[in-house]
């Protein structure tokens, strides 16, 4: 649908996927293949080795480079994907931070384990109670970040990214989400992980790790590398494994809904057909263009 979109509005398309970013790491992400680009040119995809740490910080620098170029060509600019950190990021810009404390991060991760989630969030709600409640008790990657960002500057995180959390209004924006029903989103998802396995998911994970050696954190949050990778290393059932990557990754889906809900910035687009077929596509992006008034 990105591609019939790019070409009805001359755009080129930037990647708005945090995994895409890794090289060799193509089927488990989706990344798109050259016949299905169609043409139009993609950005953003395949920029580091698996094995490197890719920041969101890095993501904005690029993206915004990456826009700089399109529009030198008198061509419009197209985010495409399903990150909503790097969407919200892009639409309201961010505090870089201090650089990461990995000593830190290990001694909280290895504290977590003795005390537990709930003590590790009351932790925040004592020195950083507005990031605290903005969390969810379970988001340990955001909550450790922010009691990183304490330690190394004495301030609270939510002090310092003021403008991330200031929402602009869906009418300033052309921001665009695709909402499926339940039911629809399950089976798109019980088939993607099919499909993702019956090309080869397995191969690629191994051929990435023997490449490129371990995944780095940040590669390794990857949808389904962990698990297949687990698999390879201490065996176990085919079955369960597929499984387990279809319950995470619709775990995941929910985490994504949630956060395009909080995103004011965002117009629904409900999408009721079952099929991907073009004119499925071209029916969907006829009505985001209507709706973006950019025809």
């Amino acid at each position: 649908m990105g591609v019939e979109l790019a070409r009805r509005i001359d755009a080129e398309i930037v990647s708005l996927d945090s995994m895409a970013v890794y090289r060799g790491m193509d089927i488990g992400t989706a990344k798109p293949t050259p016949e299905e680009r169609g043409g139009v040119p993609h950005h953003l995809l395949d920029v580091v080795d698996p094995n490197e740490q890719y920041s969101l910080a890095q993501y904005v620098e690029a993206a915004h480079r990456v826009i700089g170029e399109i529009r030198s060509r008198n061509r419009e600019v197209l985010f495409v994907g399903g990150t909503p950190l790097y969407l919200k990021a892009l639409l309201r810009g961010i505090f870089e931070g201090p650089p990461a404390d990995w000593e830190f991060r290990r001694a909280v991760e290895s504290e977590l384990e003795q005390v537990g989630q709930q003590a590790l969030y009351d932790r925040l709600a004592q020195v950083d109670p507005l990031s605290a409640d903005k969390l969810h008790p379970n988001d340990t990657k955001r909550i450790i970040r922010a009691l990183e960002v304490f330690k190394l500057t004495g301030e609270p995180i939510s002090h310092l990214q003021e403008q991330f959390e200031t929402a602009r209004p869906a009418d300033e924006c052309r921001v665009f989400v695709l909402q499926w029903s339940r039911a629809e989103l399950h089976r798109r998802i019980e088939q993607r992980v099919d499909e993702m396995f019956e090309r080869g998911l397995i191969d690629e994970a191994r051929g990435v790790v023997e490449r490129y050696g371990e995944l780095s954190r940040t590669a390794c949050q990857a949808l389904g590398y962990r698990e297949v990778l687990e698999y390879v290393d201490g065996g176990g059932d085919m079955a369960e494994t597929i499984e387990q990557v279809k319950v995470r990754t619709r775990q995941f889906a929910r985490r994504q809904l949630t956060w395009f809900r909080g995103l004011s910035e965002c117009h629904d687009v409900p999408v009721e057909s079952e099929t991907d077929s073009p004119s499925d596509a071209s029916e969907i992006a006829e009505r985001i263009v209507a709706m973006a008034d950019c025809s």
